[in-house]
């Protein structure tokens, strides 16, 4: 644990994140390219959905990033309300946008399927509805950073948020097990081996999800360096109008 914990040290973190970060970028544009390309260009059209199955590609890895992002800042802002680790703080800060725009792609996507399978682009289903209120929590908490000056009161106040938050991301994943009306399918991916799908699709669609996680993995780390440069910045300038 103590190994994890000097990464709570802001020039450790930096240091290290810059020492990691092209290799990050570089394995997340490598499996991207290879994922997206095989997945749209070297796969058959599905025998039921036709060439509309191949938005898969981009649609179940945003969605499933833009769930576990916000997880990922829970876990966050739980080491900043019981240890008060500023990295941890700013980690969650820097995760939210990048949340956002997952949860984007994950909406547009899902609507452009459903046009053509559902006959309409967007539903009241279950999970569909739980995870739009979870894109409104992303810009309810990126509205809340920007609109508080202290750091640390923002970082409390957002922490609280992304517990609230976080049963939507629950209700995100599993609406379709809560309740049985809806339309969305159930998950292209289980443990379940009846419940994937084909390994034709499957195989790049794995790739995919690694260059999604990648690119999340990447961002934050860039992101979170910058904030932890900014932070230091408005600790200076605060510094300075007290002289």
């Amino acid at each position: 644990m103590n190994a994890i914990w000097q990464y709570a040290n802001p020039k450790k973190f930096i240091d290290t994140s810059e020492r990691l970060l092209p290799w990050v970028a570089g394995l997340a544009a490598l499996c991207l390219g290879v994922g997206l390309v095989w997945g749209y260009f070297l796969t058959p059209d599905a025998e039921r959905f036709g060439a509309t199955v191949k938005i898969i590609y981009l649609h179940v890895p945003a969605a499933m990033m833009a769930i576990s992002a916000w997880f990922m800042m829970l876990v966050a802002s739980l080491i900043w309300i019981i240890r008060r680790h500023h990295v941890s703080a700013l980690a969650a800060r820097a995760a939210a946008p990048v949340g956002a725009v997952m949860t984007v792609i994950g909406l547009v996507t899902g609507a452009i399927w459903g046009q053509p399978m559902w006959g309409t682009w967007w539903a009241w289903d279950p999970r569909l509805t739980s995870f739009l209120i979870l894109f409104l929590f992303y810009l309810g908490y990126i509205a809340l950073w920007a609109a508080i000056e202290d750091d640390d009161s923002a970082a409390d106040l957002t922490s609280i948020l992304c517990l609230v938050g976080s049963v939507f991301a629950v209700l995100s994943r599993y609406a379709v097990n809560f309740w049985n009306q809806g339309l969305h399918q159930g998950a292209s991916l289980s443990l379940d081996k009846e419940e994937n799908v084909a390994d034709v699709f499957y195989i790049p669609l794995l790739v995919c999800i690694a260059g999604f996680v990648l690119l999340f993995l990447a961002l934050v780390l860039m992101r979170t360096g910058t904030e932890i440069r900014a932070r230091r910045m408005r600790v200076l300038l605060a510094r300075e109008r007290m002289k």
